[in-house]
């Protein structure tokens, strides 16, 4: 099948016959997931006009030869009955039959080691159930490869079973070659991104030219935490002729929540909520910003919605325990994320969601093999690395949460929160150098929590640096007051109640008048209304007249 390039985007008609075409290939070999990816992009594009719809392809000599073995096999396929579907198609010559006899086994493996796990081992066992077919497999498909005689589908499913056998650099190599050999099939591509690690991996890799490149390019740059870029190549996809794509807009909601720009996320999810009520997919990753924002009422009725549609999808099991914890009902919140595990034991977001609960509960040995159970089904998760660093905190052992932050703070080196967890750290440990360059670094990406600045200043006045201490508490001071905000907590108390101080020391008496009375707005002691009106009809600010040091003293 030709492979159109990045470049020839304007032929949308070619690329939906393309998508057609791949659609009807996967649909006969039973691989479900491309499928639907395929149709649902060909449904963001405009129908083709009868004479332009692709004929269905002609078949060999092979092909008729097992084509009643295949029809029956495949009928048998769609229920689930691998064994039965295998055992029609031995012997079978086509590549299709070759393909789906080979999948079925994979499959029926898969079910028996899914069903044996269920049974035997709660969800925290560290279960060594394997698919006893993979070996068998690797063997058969390993000798036909080295004959040339894969093609695009099987050499797919051999990277697959490569990948389950831990032989990860094989697959990669594997999943590379069926993209060029098959470079319509999503599966390949989606594969591929679960084992990239880094970009350089990522420019390492010799990818074919398709126009299927690009999505994956932008899926891999949302994965790999590079949201400016991945929004751009969403934004071009979209300028292209894919503004209707329901997956597009999606993975701009889950890029949009990866970098907690929760307004602009919510709103995306609720328009694709209007143009797909059904939707289940994604919906998980809604519950968490309706968490986030304390949602109640929107989680409680999005729950309620999921279970009518399906109650048995994992998604829906992850919404209903995010209510849950909502309403601090943790151990509710628990047993839906275990009921998630049961449907899918490789759901990351189950695994990561039930560790939040365990520590909710004070279970840290339950939370631990929570998120090393996360890290095992996706080692970019920063979330469980997060996590597991919280946990070795509470636990007070600080060079083991250090280790954890910075494998967090390298999957999300531009995200404050990692920062300043590991300048804590840092501190505990007595390397105050390293805990001030962090919480510096923290304020320059943008704190979200507001709290690097005051941690940094504390760390400067323990360590008697009080002009780097002044310094941190003017600049916070300043962004508090810039952006507005009224906050009335001990935080900004504490900032102006040392600049008072400091100001008093260094017999800079108006500044440290203009402190004090700003003050007053933060402390329990606090003047009267009428004063209070005062100052803000005066407009007062604490930083008025104060001489501002150069940031770089600060360091």
């Amino acid at each position: 099948m030709a492979a159109t390039r990045s470049s020839e985007f304007g032929d949308l008609v070619q690329i939906k016959k393309q998508l057609i075409s791949i659609t009807a290939q996967c649909k006969e070999r039973g691989l479900v997931h491309s499928v639907k990816w395929a149709s649902e992009l060909a449904f963001s594009l405009d129908p083709l006009p009868l004479n332009e719809i692709p004929p269905a392809p002609e078949l060999t000599e092979e092909d008729a030869r097992d084509l009643d073995a295949l029809c029956l096999a495949k009928s048998y396929f769609d229920l689930k009955e691998y064994d039965r579907a295998a055992y029609f198609l031995r012997g079978c010559r086509s590549q299709k039959a070759y393909f789906l006899y080979m999948y079925s086994r994979y499959l029926s493996g898969e079910k028996k080691k899914d069903d044996e796990t269920v049974d035997s081992l709660g969800p925290l066992e560290k279960g060594q159930v394997r698919n006893e077919a993979l070996r068998e497999l690797r063997v058969e498909l390993s000798k036909k490869h080295s004959a040339g005689e894969l093609d695009g589908f099987a050499l797919y499913l051999y990277g697959v079973v490569l990948r389950k056998l831990d032989l990860l650099k094989e697959a990669v190599e594997i999943f590379v070659a069926a993209t060029h050999a098959l470079p319509l099939h999503w599966g390949s591509w989606l594969e591929l991104c679960n084992l990239i690690t880094n970009i350089e991996m990522l420019k390492s890799l010799s990818l074919p030219e398709c126009w299927v490149r690009d999505f994956f390019m932008a899926h891999m740059f949302t994965e790999l935490q590079m949201i400016k870029e991945a929004l751009q190549k969403y934004q071009s996809l979209m300028e292209a002729g894919f503004a209707k794509s329901t997956y597009i807009i999606s993975q701009i909601a889950v890029a949009y929540h990866n970098i907690r720009d929760i307004d602009q996320a919510l709103y995306l999810f609720n328009e694709l909520r209007e143009q797909d009520p059904f939707r289940i997919e994604n919906m998980d990753t809604f519950s968490n910003l309706l968490y986030v924002r304390s949602m109640k009422p929107e989680l409680s009725y999005l729950a309620h919605n999921l279970v009518e549609i399906d109650k048995y999808r994992v998604e829906t099991c992850c919404v209903i325990g995010n209510y849950y914890s909502l309403r601090s009902q943790h151990e509710k919140a628990a047993l839906y994320f275990q009921r998630a595990l049961k449907l899918n034991p490789r759901c990351l977001g189950a695994w990561t969601l039930m560790g939040h609960e365990y520590m909710e509960m004070k279970n840290t040995s339950a939370a631990i093999q929570a998120y090393r159970h996360a890290i095992e089904v996706n080692k970019r998760d920063y979330r469980a690395w997060y996590g597991l660093g919280q946990t070795y905190e509470i636990l007070k052992m600080p060079f083991y949460s250090l280790y954890y932050y910075r494998k967090a703070h390298q999957l999300r080196p531009n995200d404050s929160r990692m920062l300043v967890a590991l300048g804590e750290c840092y501190e505990k440990l007595s390397q105050q150098v390293e805990a001030k360059k962090c919480y510096w670094r923290a304020y320059s990406v943008g704190d979200v929590e507001r709290m690097a600045l005051l941690k940094l200043a504390k760390l400067h006045e323990q360590l008697n640096e009080f002009d780097d201490a002044a310094q941190c508490y003017i600049i916070y001071i300043q962004d508090i007051f810039s952006c507005g905000e009224q906050l009335e907590h001990a935080e900004v108390s504490t900032a102006l109640r040392y600049l008072g101080q400091y100001y008093f020391k260094n017999k800079l008496y108006d500044e440290a008048s203009l402190c004090a009375q700003r003050c007053c707005d933060y402390n329990d002691v606090s003047s009267s209304s009428a004063a209070h009106s005062q100052l803000r009809d005066a407009n007062l600010s604490p930083f008025g007249k104060i001489l501002i040091l150069n940031p770089k003293q600060v360091m």
